[in-house]
């Protein structure tokens, strides 16, 4: 497991004539020096977990924008979602899917949504009950570790087969 942070590769607003897709159709490669180091991140993964904020009920658009950078590298791999902000993040990552459909990932049912700890319940002693963020990251976490390793060995066989 490796921690990427998007700051550690400050993509500039994505503003290609064509998209990663069109432009490695068109040239075989990616022509953008600047994403080299992100789409080379990108396709070691097997799987990816995403922290994701809500801002105006939405995801970042930084975030949008790593993606935008990438096309092949993303293709059948899993990923999962962390939401934080308004609501846990809930429509920031219901809208992400959608985005991560497109990249012909699959994306895990089971996510965590971080909300403001006075809307979760109380414990008889008044603490914060936490219990179901744990169940839903075990949960989150286990359908993520199963749909990796069935992708991986599918993506092995079709590169055997080519």
């Amino acid at each position: 497991m490796e921690l990427l942070d998007l700051r550690d590769y400050p993509l500039p607003l994505f503003d290609q004539a064509l998209s990663p897709t069109a432009a490695m159709m068109k040239e075989g490669a990616y022509p953008y020096a600047v994403s080299a180091k992100w789409t080379e991140k990108i396709g070691e993964a097997d799987g990816f977990i995403f922290t994701v904020a809500e801002y105006n009920h939405g995801y970042s658009s930084v975030l949008k924008n790593a993606f935008d950078y990438v096309a092949k590298e993303w293709h059948k791999k899993p990923v999962a979602f962390v939401g934080y902000g308004t609501v846990g993040g809930a429509r920031a990552v219901e809208q992400l899917r959608a985005v991560v459909a497109e990249q012909q990932m699959v994306s895990i049912r089971a996510a965590v949504h971080i909300i403001s700890p006075w809307m979760l319940p109380k414990n008889t002693d008044g603490t914060t009950d936490l219990s179901l963020g744990d169940a839903n990251a075990d949960m989150m976490l286990d359908q993520l570790i199963w749909w990796g390793e069935a992708l991986k060995i599918a993506r092995e066989k079709d590169s055997a087969s080519k």
